[in-house]
């Protein structure tokens, strides 16, 4: 692609949907020719400058069950499947399956009696994916290679929709969420982890390819992105998980000047990963138990939404895929 500085200036037409996508599509068949540890240095291989802000953003999966490393190549925002209320003998699908790593550790969830398809459109991202498959000797894991905007699945035949970090990237969010919607069953329900925003971030950030592809310009205001969910017909529509993404001037400099990054900071806008449940209207599953008793209670907070405390003390909120009673 040139090098790391050709890498830095590159643009793209944001409103040009097949660009947009014939990027995102070449940035990602480069990472799947790499492994972790050259994704995981600071701006180097073929990764370019964007790996950076992938780092920022990732989420530890090493503790979950069903986790492979050879599957995981950092490129998330979240851990999607941690509030995925997955059950055994579940139809689970990920969008942008990437190498593997969430369709794997849903799988350890759904067990051999369910089914776990991955979705990409990087070739090269569905082989990796399929040699980790091979490798693990699972029988009812499969990928296909589609676009999240017409997903290669017929409708209603899904429990369960995962996905972490590539909504921001479809040039069409709507579309792809009515697809989610589509092939869902009904009462079945998503847990997605993407990056969202508050307030502007300059022209700059957003005219760049590479920040594109490290999901942070390709991004939209978190109210808009929750507003669609709501217009589609999503219910329980909860945000389970949100964190912070700080940009390190070091990486900014790289796109923006030192004025423009005071006027940033001073604008008190900001990049969030959030993790959303929602549900497909239809018949209501009943809360998991534990010894005839649940194992989580919920109660409206001031903002009229409901969150759930967990044994552990910690708090989050009680949506889909929640222990509540």
């Amino acid at each position: 692609m040139g090098g790391k500085s050709a890498l830095r200036r590159k643009t793209t037409n944001m409103t040009n949907p097949t660009e947009t996508k014939d990027m995102v599509r070449q940035k990602y068949a480069e990472i799947a020719q790499q492994d972790r540890s050259t994704n995981s240095s600071a701006c180097c291989g073929s990764g370019g400058c964007s790996t950076e802000v992938y780092n920022i953003m990732t989420d530890d999966y090493s503790g979950m069950k069903g986790y492979d490393p050879d599957a995981d190549l950092g490129l998330g925002c979240g851990l999607p499947t941690q509030f995925a209320g997955i059950k055994p003998g579940d139809t689970v699908l990920d969008l942008g399956s990437g190498a593997g790593n969430d369709c794997f550790v849903a799988r350890a969830e759904t067990g051999e009696d369910g089914r776990v398809i991955g979705v990409d459109f990087t070739p090269e991202m569905i082989a990796k994916a399929k040699t980790n498959a091979t490798k693990l000797g699972y029988q009812n894991v499969e990928f296909r290679q589609g676009d999240i905007e017409a997903l290669p699945l017929t409708s209603n035949i899904v429990d369960v929709v995962v996905s972490n970090c590539v909504l921001n990237l479809v040039p069409d969010k709507r579309k792809a969420l009515s697809e989610v919607l589509r092939v869902l069953k009904p009462g079945g329900h998503f847990s997605i982890s993407d990056v969202v925003l508050r307030g502007e971030i300059p022209d700059r950030l957003r005219e760049s390819a590479e920040m594109y592809a490290g999901c942070v310009s390709g991004a939209m205001q978190e109210n808009e992105y929750l507003g669609i969910i709501h217009d589609l017909g999503f219910e329980q529509v909860t945000v389970q998980k949100r964190k912070a993404i700080i940009i390190p001037e070091d990486i900014l400099s790289k796109y923006i000047n030192e004025e423009e990054i005071r006027a940033y900071k001073a604008s008190h806008a900001g990049t969030f990963s959030i993790t959303v449940s929602a549900r497909k209207p239809g018949p209501k599953a009943a809360p998991a138990k534990e010894n005839g008793r649940a194992t989580a209670c919920c109660a409206p907070n001031a903002e009229g939404t409901e969150k759930v405390e967990l044994a552990t003390g910690e708090t989050c909120g009680c949506g889909v895929g929640s222990t509540c009673c």
